[in-house]
């Protein structure tokens, strides 16, 4: 594996381990004031912490397995680990938001006498709680969302939404709080519904790129027309055509074909194959692998 690379995995690891330090402080707040004060959306909040620490276990293990070198057995490597290990996270949420819109929606269907009833004091406990996790987890969104788009890792993006989902969950775990305590006793599990709906869709958001991915569809356009622009560049390279690309975990998978004057030795061809490919190394931020066939230029 490339240097830059494996300096990657190394920041991954080091956001992920940070997470899962932040979601145990977190979920032990959550877990035991949500059960002191018989708050349904504390209590799923806090689960859904200790779920975090599941998908950060996810991460970890798809960076380690997919930053393998290549093997007999695996010539283009081990990415697509990585790719599972994004869309497992993403299922993670999908069921987390569904667990807790069900959750919630049985609560208001009860008798309209079980509800939840918070004294002043427990009541701005859970406000408290809600306001320190919204902080924590809004940073360590923002912090592991950085890495994750400068390393081009689905599985760590995955995992920022996780963090952000629990975010958004105590934003509204804090909204339903104050309604409880300004007399609207189901504005605790209204929020945990809506909250659900935002996990939901970011769960779906994130497959659906897994599966753009397993469908070898091709990087995004501005990776392209970077590939593009950096190949324009080289004088030598007087045509080029049947540019494709896919991405494989974090990695770049590049072939096209270029056409060079037909009177140029062999190896001129080839020392102007390696210098696209050098100069595609060195400007594309993402590990890439780059296959050239070389043509002559018919006039």
């Amino acid at each position: 594996m490339k240097k830059t690379a494996q300096s990657q995995s190394k920041d991954i690891q080091k956001i992920t381990y940070v997470g899962m330090g932040v979601n145990v402080g977190l979920a032990i707040l959550k877990v035991v004031f949500g059960t002191l004060v018989n708050s349904v959306a504390l209590l799923a909040d806090g689960i859904h912490s200790l779920s975090d620490l599941a998908t950060d276990i996810a991460v970890l293990v798809g960076i380690h397995f997919g930053s393998k070198e290549p093997d007999h057995e695996h010539p283009y490597g081990h990415g697509r680990i990585e790719t599972f290990s994004a869309a497992f996270v993403a299922l993670v949420l999908v069921l987390i938001g569904g667990g807790m819109i069900f959750k919630a929606s049985m609560g208001i269907a009860r008798m309209p006498d079980d509800v939840q009833q918070y004294s002043s004091l427990f009541g701005m406990v859970v406000i408290w709680i809600s306001l320190i996790s919204v902080v924590a987890k809004e940073l360590i969104y923002r912090w592991t969302r950085n890495i994750a788009v400068r390393t081009h890792s689905a599985a760590l993006y995955a995992n920022a939404w996780h963090h952000r989902s629990d975010a958004l969950s105590s934003i509204a775990v804090l909204i339903g709080a104050v309604a409880v305590l300004f007399g609207y006793p189901h504005g605790d599990r209204i929020a945990a519904i809506a909250v659900g709906l935002m996990i939901i869709l970011v769960g779906v958001k994130v497959v659906n790129g897994c599966l753009n991915e397993l469908t070898e569809r091709s990087v995004d356009r501005k990776t392209v027309e970077r590939i593009e622009k950096i190949i324009a560049s080289e004088k030598q390279i007087l045509d080029w055509h049947k540019l494709r690309t896919r991405s494989l975990g974090r990695e770049v998978f590049v072939d096209l074909h270029v056409l060079v004057n037909p009177d140029l030795t062999v190896t001129e061809a080839h020392e102007i194959a390696d210098c696209l490919e050098c100069s595609l190394h060195e400007q594309i931020s993402r590990p890439i692998n780059v296959m050239v066939h070389v043509e002559p230029k018919l006039y």
